[in-house]
């Protein structure tokens, strides 16, 4: 590793932000620990401490923030805390009668043609994360997870009935021919990636 987690503004704070911002899975604190090449005690208390700063502090006037630092039995993640779940839905299922947008249809049909699939393996092809347009994708009903990866424990996208509905198709054999211009799933995950996480 040519850094150090002291070269970056906000230190190791900042760092394990920045994982967290990006990661499709809980981490956990030795995954962490072991990236940045310093003391698994030193991220526990890092996290430990941005999760009290996320909560607020209403005495010293303090906001809490719309997520939270969440800790699970798989590790830790960033995710939306629960009293805003009216506002996050009412944005995301907004457009749900609205077209989708380009990069909704990449990953919609990467899902498509070469499901089952992880969220990683959609975003190796696209070439950029795909989180977000995965989880619009779900919300509108379109995809769904079944299963998981055997090898990455990664939860495997398909397609559903709905999206069959609204393509007017009886079943995936129907889908016009274009599977294959895309790359085989052992293409989509460079070996010694990993590739994690869950529809939410």
């Amino acid at each position: 590793m040519d850094f150090t987690v002291d070269d970056f503004p906000g230190g190791l704070a900042a760092c394990l932000e920045a994982i967290l911002m990006v990661a499709d899975q809980p981490q956990t604190v030795e995954d962490m620990a072991r990236v940045l090449v310093v003391d698994e005690s030193d991220v526990e208390d890092a996290l430990q401490a941005l999760r009290a700063e996320y909560e607020g502090d209403a005495a010293r006037g303090i906001r809490p923030r719309g997520f939270e630092l969440r800790h699970t039995a798989r590790g830790w993640q960033f995710a939306n805390r629960a009293e805003f779940e009216p506002v996050v839905s009412a944005f995301v299922t907004d457009g749900q009668t609205a077209r989708l947008s380009q990069a909704a249809l990449e990953a919609l049909a990467i899902v498509a043609y070469r499901q089952p699939v992880t969220r990683a393996q959609v975003a190796a092809i696209r070439g950029v994360n795909s989180d977000g347009v995965i989880r619009s994708l779900a919300v509108r009903g379109l995809i769904a997870e079944n299963g998981m990866d055997p090898d990455s424990r990664a939860a495997l996208l398909v397609t559903s009935e709905f999206f069959l509905d609204q393509m007017g198709l009886n079943s995936l054999d129907e889908l016009p021919s274009l599977a294959p211009f895309l790359p085989s799933v052992a293409e989509m995950t460079r070996p010694g990636e990993s590739d994690e996480e869950p529809v939410s």
